[in-house]
């Protein structure tokens, strides 16, 4: 085990704050852990040891590792003073930009992080919407009492959506019969919902593993609107991503509400709720404050990062490069011979193997961290992915893809600890 995790797990319960930065979710007892600089797509080990990165510290860099622009905007505010008495007009600047690119939305909130986010965007809604406050949900939304309460009932509820067997020990038990799940694409799991369970809001990824079928996203937001409930999207993850703001503009179905994080601040901590009027007036009548809320770091990176993101049309180089990305691993397949489904979307796609799926999308992370490479089975894309590290990256990815091609049988044949299972979810 490395030494600094070994030390690590005794003054932090479970040894990190994030659990999908875990080093048993990517290589046990081999992973490097933890980094001492990044740049671009390159990360450094406490060791100096540098590698190229995959990962994306689960995809909130998209602009790449350092940005010169955004540094810059937050080194003002940092010269300028962060916090004071009074509010910085930042939030008022990214909100207006927030609410020109999502034209159908008229307000916004701020917070740091998505499941802040998330719960802010629930709390709203239940404001707004006083007769239904059931919940159906399909999708992973943090890690707020409100949405592990899933789990109360049956700790499989969010396999599907999550993880398997989810613990939900200190959630608030008398959530217990509010939140209900659906699978995506079920559009008839979710009429019922709606019809026999006074669901009055439903919340929801655009996308997840497979896109959505039988214009199912237009059949939720008919229903919604049918049954008089809230629809909020979650665009945490799939935001900014591939579309100049949310992924829900390429289907042409808008929300009441939604959640942006992650790629907002290309690094930095910021995260948007907008909605419409009518359900954001309601935050009025609830209590949602905090400190930090107010800091402008987030705000000035957002604004910066949005600011990049428009002069040079990021979502279009990076649903380019994923689509090269996923020809490549197609490629590579077929060359050597595997049965691997590739999915997800153009920017953050992933692939599995048809069988041994976790033995050898870990034996995949430990031969490229050989090579010199933070990677697994799936690929956040940035601007700083161009196209020769992506052609570098498939002619390491080929030896190994040809290594696990010789093997007559990989449970005997391959001796290192499998990863710990992951999120099922969109990425």
């Amino acid at each position: 085990m490395n030494i600094y995790w070994k030390k690590a797990i005794k003054v932090i319960p479970g040894g990190n704050l994030l659990y999908s930065k875990r080093p048993e979710m990517f290589l046990p007892n081999k992973w490097p852990t933890y980094f001492k600089r990044s740049k671009d797509c390159y990360v450094w080990d406490l060791q100096n040891k540098k590698y190229i990165d995959m990962i994306f510290a689960v995809g909130t860099n998209v602009l790449g590792y350092g940005n010169v622009r955004v540094n810059k905007a937050v080194l003002k505010t940092v010269k300028n003073g962060n916090l004071s008495t009074l509010n910085t007009y930042d939030e008022v600047r990214l909100a207006k930009e927030l609410l020109r690119i999502n034209k159908w939305a008229d307000m916004a909130k701020f917070a740091r992080t998505g499941g802040e986010a998330n719960t802010i965007a629930i709390r709203i809604a239940k404001a707004s919407n006083k007769k239904n406050q059931n919940v159906a949900v399909c999708g992973y939304h943090g890690w707020h009492d409100w949405y592990l309460a899933s789990n109360l009932k049956d700790k499989t509820n969010l396999n599907y959506h999550l993880a398997n067997n989810v613990k939900t020990e200190g959630v608030n038990s008398s959530l217990k019969n509010s939140i209900y799940l659906f699978r995506y694409n079920d559009i008839k799991r979710l009429e019922l919902l709606l019809k026999t369970k006074k669901v009055g809001i439903v919340k929801m990824e655009v996308v997840r593993n497979v896109k959505p079928q039988d214009n199912f996203l237009i059949k939720v937001r008919d229903l919604t609107k049918k049954y008089k409930a809230i629809l909020i999207f979650d665009e945490c993850t799939s935001g900014f991503r591939q579309t100049q703001g949310g992924l829900h503009s390429e289907y042409g179905v808008y929300p009441d509400m939604i959640t942006y994080g992650k790629a907002l601040g290309n690094g930095y901590a910021i995260t948007a709720i907008l909605g419409r009027k009518k359900i954001m007036q309601a935050a009025q009548s609830t209590f949602l404050s905090s400190t930090f809320w107010s800091e402008r770091i987030g705000f000035a990176a957002g604004i910066e990062t949005l600011k990049i993101m428009r002069e040079k049309k990021t979502w279009n180089t990076i649903k380019k490069t994923g689509n090269y990305i996923i020809k490549g691993w197609s490629n590579l397949a077929k060359k050597n011979n595997l049965n691997i489904e590739i999915s997800g979307l153009e920017s953050i796609p992933q692939f599995r193997f048809k069988k041994n799926n976790n033995l050898l999308k870990t034996f995949v992370t430990h031969e490229m961290l050989k090579k010199g490479y933070l990677a697994t089975n799936v690929i956040y894309v940035s601007l700083a992915h161009k196209k020769k590290i992506i052609d570098l990256y498939l002619t390491k990815l080929d030896k190994v893809f040809k290594k696990i091609s010789e093997m007559k049988n990989p449970k005997k044949e391959i001796k290192i600890e499998e990863a710990h299972q992951d999120f099922k979810r969109l990425n």
